[in-house]
């Protein structure tokens, strides 16, 4: 499987299956519940109207339920989103991946932001926070600034994207990232983390969770190189 020491196993374990387009219908959703089932990943990331759904589909499995939250612009209202972590706790979320204050991160109000990220991280009660920065729509610095933000407010991880604002995860991003928060942070890539070598790639920059809805096509061919046959060609038809 190239030079890493990865097993399929262990990307499967750092995996969280989005699931999250706004026009997914009940079934679309179940057969993409029974992906995440059968091929063992970390957790699935959900709509915040499907968690509840979720983790009865998945009870038995070992496939945590997460979702998202202020999702995907970040501008509603820090009560808003504290409200919203609350419920979904309530509907039996695991993790919560919150998008920041875009638009406050970019003028500069990082006491605005970090106040947002600490209600969600308190309203969470000691369950894994992500912080959502957006890269596409911003500059290096307000990369630096948005990682320390999260990191003081008591965030898990921080996150490059949504995969909904036309651009996704870099690896100049996700080494950014890594280089500006302690080891007590981690590093989620996410948007357009699409095949194996991507995810190779950023876990050789220290990246340790992937959002992707291309989990098949990603373990599947980790499982080819793994037992060393050729991969066969495959339509991608993920977006996330």
């Amino acid at each position: 499987m190239t030079a890493s020491t990865l097993t399929a196993a262990a990307i499967a374990g750092m995996i969280d299956h989005a699931i999250l387009k706004p026009e997914l219908t009940r079934a679309e959703v179940d057969a993409q519940l029974d992906i995440a089932a059968r091929y063992r990943i970390f957790s699935v990331c959900v709509r915040p109207s499907d968690v509840a759904h979720a983790v009865t589909r998945l009870a038995g499995t070992d496939v945590a339920v997460g979702t998202v939250i202020g999702f995907p612009h970040g501008t509603t209202s820090t009560a808003a989103k504290a409200a919203e972590a609350r419920q979904a706790l309530d509907d039996g979320a695991a993790e919560l991946d919150m998008v920041l204050n875009i638009g406050r991160l970019r003028s500069g109000l990082l006491d605005d932001v970090e106040a947002d990220i600490r209600a969600v991280v308190e309203a969470g009660q000691g369950r894994v926070v992500k912080v959502i920065l957006e890269t596409a729509f911003l500059s290096d610095d307000d990369i630096v600034a948005g990682c320390r933000a999260a990191e003081r407010a008591g965030a898990a991880f921080v996150k490059t994207s949504t995969g909904f604002a036309g651009g996704g995860a870099t690896a100049a991003h996700v080494e950014l990232m890594r280089r500006t928060v302690g080891p007590s942070v981690q590093v989620k890539a996410s948007g357009g983390v699409r095949d194996l070598d991507t995810v190779l790639a950023f876990h050789a920059a220290g990246v340790t969770r992937f959002g992707t809805s291309g989990t098949a096509t990603i373990l599947d061919d980790a499982t080819t190189r793994e037992s060393g046959a050729t991969a066969p060609a495959r339509e991608d038809r993920s977006s996330y």
